[in-house]
């Protein structure tokens, strides 16, 4: 009876293991070809040279697509809604990405922001992989802290506040930081089993990290 219990326990520690690493592979595989089309939506708008779609548009397009994606997370659908959201943030990317090209450093600056989004991601994404530790706890306060930091981003927007936006910057670092913590320990450890939400997970922390990241570099080298 005692050994019946021992080899049930073994294999639902295995196939939770193998759930887990099937998840961790989809997912990472598709966060590399959202990366890759983000990258390429992002160029052509630079080459192209569109204008910024704008604050509400910009919001409108993200929650709605984010939406649509959330709904569909459980069929084809849902990959579908992945590249239009991902898509979409590329596409807004490229202005942004213009503006500080035409900087005397610009180059540079961007450089340095995707250098240092890389390594936080991976820097953070291995260790929670070789460790294995359980980041689970950091849920709560990530959220508040995202919406605490959205709401400030906001004001700071509206009402101009270049040291308040240089704050949510800085703020907007550590979040997403921590929800890539969060996001891969989760996936470790079964808390998240749909590889498209933890795709856009991961996807939205490494953007706004490197926007977050760009904004900071722009202030520094005095040319934001």
């Amino acid at each position: 009876m005692m050994n019946n219990s021992m080899n049930t326990a073994v294999n639902v520690s295995q196939n939770a293991a193998l759930a887990s690493n099937k998840v961790i592979r989809n997912t990472y595989t598709l966060l590399s070809m959202t990366l890759l089309f983000s990258g390429l939506t992002a160029g052509a708008s630079m080459a192209l040279n569109l204008p910024h779609p704008g604050l509400l548009l910009t919001l409108g397009g993200y929650f709605g697509l984010l939406f649509l994606t959330t709904k569909f997370r459980d069929s084809a659908m849902g990959l579908g809604f992945v590249f239009l959201l991902t898509g979409f943030m590329g596409y807004t990317l490229g202005p942004i990405l213009n503006s500080y090209m035409a900087l005397a450093n610009g180059s540079q600056i961007v450089t340095t922001a995707m250098a240092g989004t890389g390594a936080i991601f991976l820097g953070l994404s291995g260790y929670t992989l070789t460790s294995r530790k359980d980041f689970s706890f950091m849920g709560g306060f990530i959220m508040v802290g995202i919406l605490v930091a959205f709401m400030a981003g906001l004001g700071a927007v509206l009402f101009e506040i270049p040291v308040l936006s240089l704050a949510v910057s800085a703020m907007f670092i550590l979040l997403m930081s921590g929800l890539i913590l969060y996001q891969t320990s989760n996936i470790i450890h079964g808390g998240e089993t749909n590889y498209i939400m933890a795709t856009v997970t991961l996807y939205v922390s490494i953007f706004n990290l490197f926007t977050s990241l760009l904004h900071l570099l722009g202030f520094l080298s005095g040319d934001d």
